[in-house]
């Protein structure tokens, strides 16, 4: 009996909301906190939220044009095996199935626990059990089908944008709000270029997890003209949100005032409707928090199974399933989930999550490059889309992503270090696999 096989049953509107959805998370909450703490003032803080959009969009228009190249499930670690080659693909696979996704996903359920926890006054000894009643959840309502996880996806995105709308709307007709509260431009007694970079650190990690609806490209209908509009519109959706919802923030209270508190949308929500304020942004971070973990689960269960279908994993037999009835690959699902609960259990996520970053962001450069290198290496490859602007953006995308892992390597040096060291811990895995002449091709020329 042949093996079920995933379906193209993703449609262009699940893929968008997938990608705003999982992007538009907590970040959008909490991060101007750390952005106008870096920034020191007002404008460049603004000016951080922009460049950083400016940065994901290109890496967005770049990645789309590999991405129509190889459209097959998988995302990352496709284009990585297939432009460097089988071990630099099982380690892109390898650093998101056993730390990026699952760590994400419990990092994002905790998040979630909390607020629920906040809204209705209940024992913080709660938190766990939430955390893994929410992810449960999630996972069931997937296991259903593509359709049940992208209706939730579709939902919680449209739903997630209406409290961020009413706070833009809302503060930027605050009374005595106005430009005003967007100046001083720059700190005086802070160098311009370390605000600057120290916030588009910040402000580049609130963009994260767009590259993930890669993923699920093998089972949209036609990726060719779907993916680079999803990517595209969808970052400029995002870039939008961030931009409006800072100004907003900032005509309400100062940057100064924004740097000092955890909870700057809180912060906000409560000067704009007293009495009410906190508990609509707590409704709101639910809102989010729960759209991106259905994101990231949605994405991250198809990683064991692409691994597997390449002889990659030890009991690839099992991991590779699909089930026969929802053409969902259950088994990698199953494989996150467990992972995930694991950390949530021991509260190692955060650190995890610091240190894959780094890991995540290799990827991510290298691919940028990759395109650089196929324009040289295969020029007669079937394109449906070509990045515009060749090779100015895509060298704007790398810029980017050397940034990142530049800083990075400067400020947290150890746990760079230590996720790279995480990452190679799956090599063992794949020199077996090659061993016993399991590890299989996308295409002979990879």
């Amino acid at each position: 009996m042949k093996e079920p096989q995933l379906k193209k049953s993703v449609s262009g509107l699940t893929a968008l909301t997938v990608l705003v959805g999982t992007v538009i998370g907590a970040g959008v909450f909490f991060k101007p906190a750390a952005v106008f703490t870096a920034s020191g003032a007002p404008g460049v803080g603004l000016l951080a939220w922009l460049i950083a959009g400016i940065i994901t969009i290109a890496g967005g228009l770049t990645v789309a044009e590999i991405g129509t190249i190889y459209s097959q499930t998988g995302g990352l670690m496709v284009y990585m095996e297939e432009v460097y080659g089988k071990f630099w693909g099982f380690l892109a696979g390898w650093a998101q199935m056993v730390v990026y996704f699952p760590a994400n996903f419990a990092a994002l359920a905790i998040i979630f626990a909390a607020q629920v926890i906040s809204l209705f006054g209940l024992s913080s000894g709660l938190t766990v059990p939430i955390a893994i009643g929410t992810a449960l959840f999630i996972a069931l309502m997937n296991f259903m089908g593509t359709q049940y996880g992208g209706r939730i996806q579709t939902a919680a995105t449209f739903l997630k944008l209406i409290p961020l709308l009413v706070i833009i709307v809302a503060g930027l007709l605050y009374p005595g709000g106005g430009s005003t509260q967007l100046l001083p431009f720059a700190a005086a007694d802070r160098p311009f270029m370390t605000a600057i970079s120290s916030a588009l650190v910040a402000t580049l990690f609130a963009y994260d997890g767009w590259i993930n609806v890669g993923a699920l490209a093998g089972e949209m209908k036609n990726p060719g003209k779907t993916l680079p509009r999803v990517i595209v519109g969808g970052l400029s959706i995002v870039m939008a949100v961030y931009l409006a919802i800072n100004v907003a923030y900032l005509f309400v209270v100062d940057s100064a005032v924004l740097a000092a508190t955890e909870t700057p949308a809180a912060a906000v929500a409560t000067q704009l409707f007293p009495g009410i304020g906190g508990k609509l942004i707590t409704i709101g971070i639910l809102i989010s928090v729960f759209g991106a973990m259905n994101g990231y689960f949605l994405s991250g269960m198809r990683i064991p199974y692409v691994l597997a279908q390449r002889g990659m994993l030890p009991f690839s037999g099992w991991f590779g399933h699909v089930h026969a009835k929802t053409n969902i690959p259950m088994n990698g699902g199953i494989f996150i989930l467990f992972v995930s609960v694991m950390m949530m259990l021991t509260g190692s996520f955060n650190q995890l999550t610091d240190l894959i970053v780094f890991v995540i962001w290799i990827f991510s450069t290298m691919t940028f490059l990759a395109v650089l290198l196929l324009r040289k290496r295969a020029p007669e490859l079937n394109r449906p889309y070509k990045v515009p602007l060749y090779p100015f953006i895509p060298l704007v995308a790398m810029a980017g992503g050397v940034f990142i892992l530049t800083s990075i390597l400067l400020t947290q040096p150890l746990n760079a270090l230590l996720g790279i060291v995480l990452t190679l811990s799956g090599v063992p895995f794949f020199l077996s696999g090659k061993k016993n002449k399991k590890i299989s091709y996308i295409s002979e020329d990879s």
